[in-house]
């Protein structure tokens, strides 16, 4: 069921709505008031109150598809809609001697009640792009910026996870979080880059006739470290439907964004999943989670921004002739424009005894919930696959149950993502962990008890090994089965080509995230599709800004991240390589490893313990520049590349 359901069934005209087909009853609420938040240049005001009349037009009348351009952008309080409100007044020239207001803590010409100036620092304190965390009061840290001979200031903590931004990568005009490679515009403060939702406050930056970099703080963004960009009001008038399909991280970012850019009209989000959308990622690391630490947002922000959220509804047909969506719940919806980003499902091998109880894969937050009822401190668990999903869960389980064994069929786990010597330290790091490790092998067979519980398994050489929970970590299938017939072409692993802009052959069907087979930035010439999480979010991102009327094209670098046994992996780029460089100690898990082509360019880099070399990388392929193996032969200083992130961009991109 959804979040909310219609409460109001006399409205219904089956002859005149949008509902081709109804087979579900849907649950009766109560009807819930919220105040309708209109805009002007300075500020948003209270203008009544209305009932929210949850999936729309639905429940009144037959919805039509307008075909219409998308209105041009509304003024939001204070600034551009998606902008902060602000940033002309975020930086200052640090070659001039700037007067603080007399006024200070009054509302400037913005309407936008400032706090009174705080003295941080000298200007003489930082050099040409250096960045410095400095402190506004007890309990705010600010990111000082010098670039360029002007001073910028914004919140010091990636929204992320709180990684200190001053230890980042800093680029001409954005900062690149150390840990997982999310971006900031300097000037607005705004997310470019993921994974994570939220941007950064910006701060009001003077220079004093002493010297003295004053700031001052929005009095509204004082008591947080992030803050969500602009959103647009729903506007009953604009009788357009956007859907987007998915309720992971690609279809979350997608629907905040349409509103962030200015789409006034009716706004679903459909997610086959009964939970609001969340954080996955974390689910294999940390199986005790529940959705409540998970979620990205409640249901009273949906609520607020007018996205109606359609929970444990999946897509069943999508009739691109009609532009209909046909719904697993038996309504048909007419659409303007669609973004899908559907993901995929666990792949469970045809295994004789793979339906045995307690044999699990991980995908949804529910998978987790079902391996952690099963388990005790008796459990004998073993992991089929040596993939991320595969060794998160067992780094997750081994201080929880007897014992763990990872099965895999290479010679050392994440060999095909890290090469040998590095897959040969992880496996090493895992037996330290007390994991047993049985690499070049594979399950043949999965035997159960008498009451239908996996209790062996049998491996390719024939021995046997008791096991209580089998969890499979052996792979996926993309979720586009729906898609067949619909016009919209469907590679043969199931991806969906799309231009730079995310749309796919059919027009205002846009597709993004695990199913999309799109260009990256690098070396790859050819599309090629990528289940990242911090990718999933970009694309949501970048197709909700070209939906709404605008053309951003795609300039992402692939960025992946995880954490075993306290030992965070970061990997950027993508492309085959000949060589892998190390630079550091595998032993002492704090190396950096160049991994470099036939011809002799780095294709990727991970790290271990070395950020923020990983982001540096990233954010140097994102300006369109590259890295050769001359540029990291000098053992003594193979991070001297790090400099040309700072020169001046390629004139042709």
């Amino acid at each position: 069921m959804g979040v909310w359901q219609p409460y109001y069934r006399q409205a219904l005209n089956l002859t005149r709505t949008i509902i081709l087909r109804h087979t579900v009853q849907p649950r009766s609420l109560a009807p819930i008031s919220l105040p309708i938040v209109t805009e002007n240049k300075h500020q948003r005001h209270l203008q009544g109150r209305r009932r929210i009349h949850t999936m729309g037009s639905i429940n009144c009348k037959e919805y039509k598809t307008t075909g219409n351009v998308t209105p041009k952008k509304e003024q939001s309080t204070g600034g551009a809609v998606g902008s902060y409100q602000s940033k002309c007044n975020s930086s200052s020239d640090s070659s001039k001697d700037a007067s603080m207001p007399v006024n200070a803590n009054q509302p400037d010409a913005d309407g936008v009640e400032y706090t009174d100036p705080v003295a941080v620092c000298n200007v003489s304190d930082l050099k040409e792009n250096e960045m410095k965390q400095v402190d506004f009061d007890e309990d705010t840290r600010v990111l000082l910026v010098k670039q360029n001979g002007r001073l910028q200031a914004v919140g010091a903590k990636c929204t992320h996870f709180g990684a200190p931004l001053n230890t980042g990568a800093l680029s001409q005009g954005r900062v690149r979080c150390p840990w997982h490679g999310a971006c900031f515009n300097l000037e607005t403060g705004d997310i470019e880059d993921f994974p994570g939702l939220d941007s950064l406050p910006c701060y009001n930056v003077q220079v004093s006739s002493e010297g003295q970099v004053m700031l001052r703080a929005k009095r509204a963004d004082l008591a947080k470290s992030k803050r969500v960009k602009n959103m647009v009001a729903r506007k009953p008038e604009d009788q357009r439907c956007f859907i987007v399909v998915g309720g992971g991280p690609s279809g979350a970012v997608c629907a905040e964004t349409l509103r962030q850019e200015g789409f006034t009209g009716r706004l679903i989000l459909v997610s086959r999943e009964n939970y609001l959308p969340y954080d996955r990622v974390k689910i294999s690391k940390a199986m005790n989670l529940d959705i409540e630490q998970l979620r990205f947002r409640d249901e009273e922000f949906y609520k607020q921004h007018d996205i109606e959220v359609w929970l444990g509804v999946g897509a069943s047909k999508l009739d691109t002739a009609q532009k209909e969506l046909h719904c697993t719940n038996g309504y048909v919806v007419k659409y303007d424009k669609i973004y899908i980003a559907t993901g995929c499902s666990s792949f469970k091998p045809p295994i004789p005894g793979a339906n045995l109880n307690n044999v699990k894969t991980i995908r949804e937050l529910d998978d987790t919930k079902s391996i952690i009822a099963a388990v005790s401190e008796a459990t004998r668990v073993v992991c089929l696959g040596a993939s991320f999903i595969a060794l998160e869960a067992a780094a997750s389980l081994v201080s929880k149950v007897a014992s763990v064994t990872v099965v895999g069929r290479d010679k050392v786990p994440l060999k095909a993502a890290f090469g040998e010597l590095i897959g040969q330290r992880v496996a090493q790091l895992f037996e330290e962990n007390k994991v047993t490790m049985r690499m070049e092998s594979g399950i043949t067979e999965i035997i159960g008890d008498d009451d239908g519980n996996v209790a062996e398994v049998q491996l390719a050489d024939e021995t046997r090994i008791p096991c209580d929970l089998l969890i499979l970590g052996t792979g996926s299938t993309l979720n586009t089965q729906f898609l067949a017939k619909s016009g919209v072409r469907i590679n043969r692993n199931g991806s969906v080509d799309v231009t730079d802009f995310l749309e796919s052959n059919v027009p205002d069907v846009y597709v993004g995230g695990d199913i999309a087979n799109a260009h990256i930035h690098g070396l790859a010439h050819d599309r090629v599709n990528i289940g990242h999480y911090q990718l999933a979010q970009y694309h949501g991102r970048i197709a909700a800004i070209n939906m709404c009327g605008s053309v951003k094209k795609l300039e992402a670098v692939p960025f992946f991240f995880t954490m075993l046994f306290g030992k965070g992996i970061r990997y950027a780029g993508h492309g085959s390589y000949k060589d892998v460089i190390i630079d550091g100690s595998l032993e002492d898990l704090k190396f950096v490893a160049y991994f470099v082509n036939e011809a002799d360019t780095v294709t990727a880099v991970a790290s271990v313990g070395r950020d923020p070399i990983v982001a540096q990388f990233a954010e140097l392929i994102s300006q369109g520049k590259c890295l050769g193996r001359g540029h990291i032969e000098n053992v003594e200083n193979r991070e001297a590349w790090t400099a040309k992130l700072l020169e001046p961009l390629p004139l042709v991109r």
